[in-house]
């Protein structure tokens, strides 16, 4: 009779466990969703930006058309990822954009016109706005995800995600960036 009252305890002990588990990872798997549909918010306004910002230069840099080309493609090629919600898919194509957007400011050094127009430089500010809230939503994404993907492979959790179907999250890495030191010079 103990012995069935002890085991009638230890069940009910772990039941409580496994369900305390399951809501902690569906807790942890909802922040990364989260996280990742506002940066799903973010690109799509910045591939929506991107155009208006392409073609303001273009006017004025009629000849730079094979950078406006491949600008086109690698915007495609982002959005085309993004709603796929391919994450790797995302941070190659965001690496190929990122390394391209120096490319249009450059454009725009050479042509003191634009850098004067006013849809110009009220879009460039509202790119340099988004680049920096993507760079924290993609922090915090990848916070969500390390910790949701750190949970699902301790033990004794592994188990819960196991029977919970868990899939490790791909972090956000922008692929392709190149890391150099910004040279200021007087």
């Amino acid at each position: 009779m103990i012995g069935l009252i002890v085991g009638g305890f230890i069940a009910f002990i772990l039941i409580i466990w496994i369900f305390s588990t399951w809501n902690r990872l569906v807790r942890l798997e909802e922040n990364a969703n989260k996280s990742w549909a506002d940066i799903d918010v973010l690109l799509k306004q910045r591939y929506d930006m991107i155009p208006n910002l392409v073609n303001i230069v273009k006017g004025y840099a009629e000849h730079e058309r094979e950078i406006f080309e491949q600008f086109a493609v690698a915007r495609q090629t982002a959005a085309g990822a993004l709603a796929q919600g391919d994450v790797k898919g995302v941070g190659a194509a965001e690496g190929i954009l990122s390394g391209m957007l120096p490319r249009i400011n450059m454009v725009a050094e050479q042509y003191p016109d634009l850098k004067a127009d006013t849809s110009f430089v009220t879009l460039q500010n509202q790119l340099v706005s988004l680049e920096n809230q993507l760079a924290d939503r993609r922090e915090f994404y990848n916070a969500s995800s390390t910790n949701f993907n750190a949970a699902i492979q301790m033990i004794p959790t592994n188990f819960v995600a196991g029977m919970k179907g868990c899939v490790r999250r791909e972090l956000f890495v922008v692929e392709g960036v190149q890391r150099e030191n910004v040279v200021i010079s007087f």
